[in-house]
């Protein structure tokens, strides 16, 4: 199946980014600042997940995975990152080794493993599972998390490691991560009593200022915490002629209406592959090791590592440039393009070029107004001459055709938000029975 650039302009009718449940629970301002001032549950569980399982499951993994395995404990989680053979992602999410022979992957990673595990020589199987995965993150996580489960293995729970738990009665895993740049753990389980860990994180989270987080505002949590995401800051690397049997294998998983990518913005690519993105531009370098060369993309990606061409950072936008963009809709002719807020809801990779003296040197993804810092912020892939903190560059609003206004910003740090997820836990509990606000707003 032959998918171009112009099918991706074309989004589905009705299409919502609603994977994340109801578009908004209080309201988007107010679970913005969840995971700053006090803590938040948010629903994963439509991630893919499958488990693999045999003596060459791990030979598998590592054949089409960027990532270092000469250590992986059991109970031990690891950002998996699949690429093609020129380094581009196709897919990547959460690998937790559970036992010696026994391993979940979460995400859309589990479709390319299938795939591979079919055609190749694996004495390995794989079948679909069906957990919930409900993060619950933010300063005073702990404390709801501790109180909930009582469990010591909880606060010693090292980084990207999963730990047993009992929740409401049921053995559930609890994965210590950060998507927030907080304190906070990702609860999995059985589909069969989500609804009962859940409503019991609600309870033991009220007296803590817990909120349920919407789908308005689950991505400008990425977006401050520079998590690049699939669909909105890179399109998987399976459009090319190399990759048409796996396009058909994935696309048979996806409703009929769904593609796997949609694009829009002034980015005006011309092929998909326009829009694909490395490991190393998203940020994840450190993920890609070099200490092999086994893996699909290893020759690539050991070459862009040693000498990379553009890295990631945030951009932050001009308060004033942004508010012409919005008032022109109240004015007489034709207006820009309209910008928003918090941010697109149709699940676009929304590409803007960044310019400098009218050249371009990189892409903006994830623009999203961010309420706790006061800030319109995106993401972007920029050359690495241009990448230097405090430089001044352009981002151009506006999808070609359409009038364009020129956006004034600025390179700042990615992550932008400062992460605090990493920390002690036992001093993070103490903590929280005093915070109250997170930080101010940013100043760089």
């Amino acid at each position: 199946m032959s998918i171009t650039v112009q099918d991706m302009r074309q989004g589905p009718e009705g299409y919502a980014w609603s994977r994340f449940g109801q578009p908004e629970y209080t309201d988007w301002l107010d679970e913005s600042l969840s995971w700053k001032q006090d803590c938040y549950i948010g629903d994963w569980s439509f991630l893919w997940q499958h488990r693999f399982t045999g003596p060459d499951a791990l030979r598998l993994i590592a054949d089409y995975t960027v990532n270092d395995f000469s250590t992986f404990e059991i109970g031990q989680s690891k950002h998996a990152i699949h690429t093609n053979k020129d380094g581009k992602v196709i897919h990547e999410g959460v690998l937790t080794r559970f036992g010696d022979e026994d391993f979940m992957v979460h995400g859309r990673g589990g479709y390319w493993l299938s795939f591979n595990l079919e055609r190749g020589d694996y004495n390995a199987q794989v079948e679909r599972d069906d957990w919930f995965m409900f993060q619950v993150s933010g300063p005073k996580a702990i404390a709801v998390l501790n109180e909930l489960t009582n469990a010591e293995a909880l606060l010693d729970a090292k980084y990207m490691y999963a730990v047993p738990v009992t929740i409401a009665g049921h053995d559930v895993y609890a994965l210590r991560q950060g998507m927030a740049g907080e304190p906070g753990f990702e609860l999995q389980g059985p589909k069969e009593f989500s609804d009962e860990v859940y409503q019991a994180v609600l309870e033991a989270g009220r007296p803590h200022g817990i909120r349920k987080m919407g789908g308005r505002i689950a991505m400008i949590n990425h977006l401050e915490a520079a998590y690049p995401t699939i669909a909105s800051d890179y399109i998987p690397a399976i459009f090319d002629d190399d990759m048409t049997d796996y396009m058909a294998f994935f696309l048979s998983s996806m409703p009929s209406f769904a593609q796997p990518a949609y694009i829009a913005g002034s980015f005006d690519g011309q092929q998909p592959s326009d829009y694909y993105r490395s490991p190393i531009e998203l940020g994840w370098s450190k993920v890609v090791t070099t200490r092999r060369s086994d893996y699909l993309g290893a020759e690539a990606l050991a070459a862009e590592k040693a000498n990379p061409r553009r890295v990631l950072r945030t951009l932050e936008w001009n308060a004033d440039d942004v508010a012409d963009v919005q008032n022109s809709l109240l004015q007489e002719g034709e207006h820009y393009d309209y910008m928003e807020m918090p941010r697109d809801q149709r699940g676009y990779m929304w590409t803007d070029r960044v310019e400098i003296g009218g050249r371009l040197v990189g892409t903006a993804t994830s623009r999203g107004y961010s309420y706790f810092f006061r800030k319109m912020l995106s993401l972007a892939t920029i050359d690495v001459d241009h990448a230097e903190i405090g430089t001044e560059v352009d981002v151009i609003w506006g999808a070609p055709g359409h009038r364009q206004k020129t956006i004034r910003a600025v390179v700042k740090p990615a992550p932008y938000k400062t992460d605090r997820s990493r920390g002690n836990l036992h001093e993070a509990l103490m903590a929280s029975a005093t915070s109250a606000t997170a930080e101010p707003a940013a100043t760089f």
